[in-house]
């Protein structure tokens, strides 16, 4: 049983292994932007960007636009949903030749040839940071490139909490919380979505639960789940503490959470909250004077842990121009690119250089996201992944409503877990 802790900028990561098929090439037609041309027989490629993130690109499309002759129509979508979009989209003929999707996905998008082999060499691997660039590879092939990384951080109100007031460890957190909370007035210290594995991880993961075990190669086995072990159990009693001495308030649970711990800190209710760099823009725009950290010590020694996100530039396998379509994808994830994109959308760039460019050392964001990765790991991009997420949320919102205690919730959650990985075999 082993975990690996991989940081964007200081650990190394083992190579991800999968077994399952590469990508089907589609022979399937249609009149989409992916495979038509102009008037005057120019490439048209279409792109699906992430929500809100086309600026960060255009600059990057107009060059490559001019230097290819080649048309680019670039459309947003959530980029956790643009998978499912490509499964119907890419046989009829109108998906993307160019999506954005997160780590995670590689594995299942590569089971069901969705995506593309690139063909990369080691120089233009090696831009990126290791983790980031594991996160893209499946059985030792390239599926995709970095765009921007991500991971849980501490957002404090200055205006309720100063720099040097701080706690310091999730115990002192949990004290500090318990003597300013006050439900009635909605008014809290740290909150934080724990009754989601994706937060709670971070506490489970540092008194030894974890995921999936490794094998010597440094691929997931997904035979060996470490979500029910002693480790995990004591992690998700931390968890229950919260919860049970209403130092997080009720509303802090299920779907509603993330909207709720939003809303408290927004309104200058929380004084701190653990979230992503997807909240970075919109806690400004709400008029908070926020500082943001890596997260705090746990009680036994340990870092609390957090995990990696990637988000990646990927070639579809019904792509009609895969060759045109992966060099766009080379050139916007290039080192010049990466960094006009983090200068317009804020998304930490997956380039290694960049950690240390002066431009991104002045965000205290992006600081604290480069330290907190010293301490995270990446999702584990696997088809089993699938399995995990909804049963040991229910597991955990069990947990924090009092219904159940980890002991029993936590073993009842792995076997359903492995109840739906045995039946995908």
């Amino acid at each position: 049983m082993k975990k690996s802790r991989l940081a964007i900028l200081t650990l190394g990561a083992a190579v991800l292994a999968l077994a399952g098929c590469g990508p089907k090439e589609s022979s399937s037609t249609g009149d989409s932007g992916s495979d038509s041309k102009g008037q005057e027989g120019t490439v048209e490629l279409l792109v699906w960007e992430d929500q809100a993130k086309t600026a960060g690109i255009e600059d990057a499309v107009a060059t490559f636009e001019k230097e290819n002759n080649v048309k680019i129509k670039v459309v947003e979508k959530a980029y956790a949903g643009q998978i499912e979009d490509l499964r119907l989209d890419g046989p009829a003929g109108t998906g993307a030749d160019v999506i954005t999707i997160p780590g995670d996905q590689i594995g299942t998008a590569v089971t069901e040839g969705l995506v593309k082999e690139l063909d990369v060499d080691d120089a233009t691997k090696e831009i990126y940071t290791e983790a980031a660039m594991t996160s893209q590879i499946v059985d030792g092939k390239v599926y995709g490139l970095p765009k921007a990384v991500e991971t849980q951080v501490l957002y404090y109100n200055k205006d309720l909490i100063s720099e040097d007031q701080l706690p310091t460890t999730l115990d002192e957190w949990y004290d500090y919380s318990k003597k300013i909370t006050d439900n009635e007035k909605d008014k809290y210290g740290l909150i934080a979505t724990f009754d989601q594995i994706y937060y709670a991880q971070g506490i489970m993961g540092g008194y030894g639960g974890y995921i999936f075990g490794q094998n010597d190669d440094g691929s997931y086995n997904p035979d060996d789940i470490g979500l029910a072990n002693d480790g995990a159990i004591e992690g998700a009693e931390v968890v229950q503490k919260f919860y049970a001495d209403k130092v997080l308030p009720s509303g802090l649970v299920g779907e509603q959470g993330t909207n709720v711990l939003d809303s408290l800190f927004t309104e200058g209710k929380a004084a701190a909250v653990i979230s992503g760099p997807w909240n970075l823009a919109p806690y400004k725009e709400a008029g908070i004077d926020y500082g943001v950290k890596e997260l705090p010590m746990l009680g036994n020694g340990e870092h609390m842990g957090s995990f990696i996100g990637v988000k990646s530039y990927n070639v579809s396998s019904y792509s009609k121009h895969p060759e045109i379509a992966e060099k766009f994808v080379e050139f916007i994830t290039n080192e010049e690119n990466s960094k006009v994109r983090y200068e317009k959308t804020q998304e930490v760039p997956a380039v290694a250089a960049l950690a240390d460019d002066p431009v991104v050392q002045e965000s205290e964001g992006a600081v604290a996201i480069a330290t907190q990765s010293q301490y995270a790991e990446l999702t584990p991009g696997i088809t089993a992944m699938n399995a995990v997420w909804e049963p040991i949320d229910a597991a955990l919102q069990t947990i924090a409503t009092g219904k159940a205690e980890p002991k029993a919730a936590l073993p009842a959650a792995v076997n359903q877990i492995k109840s739906a990985i045995a039946a995908t075999q």
